[in-house]
């Protein structure tokens, strides 16, 4: 098996919620299927902190490292409506 990364593991993730939603499978493959999903998930999850954290890492202000958070369009929405 060729060595797990966050496109393939997303690609397989989309690939099992296809199959979930089309509702062919029995209930025992469908537990299955959601089961390899959660682990995916995890898994893209942890490697998109991993991301984040190298990006706190590589933004420099003023030649000092200084972390920066990361804002989605979410977080932004939020504050603007506070």
């Amino acid at each position: 098996m060729a060595k797990k990364n966050f496109e393939s593991a997303l690609e397989r993730l989309e690939q099992i919620a296809g199959e979930l939603e089309q509702g062919d499978l029995s209930l025992e493959n469908s537990l299955k299927k959601f089961d390899e999903g959660m682990k995916l998930v995890q898994f893209c999850n942890q490697k998109l902190d991993e991301s984040q954290q190298q990006i706190d890492i590589l933004l420099k202000k003023n030649g000092v490292l200084t972390p920066v958070p990361f804002q989605t369009e979410k977080d932004e929405t939020l504050e603007e409506n506070s």
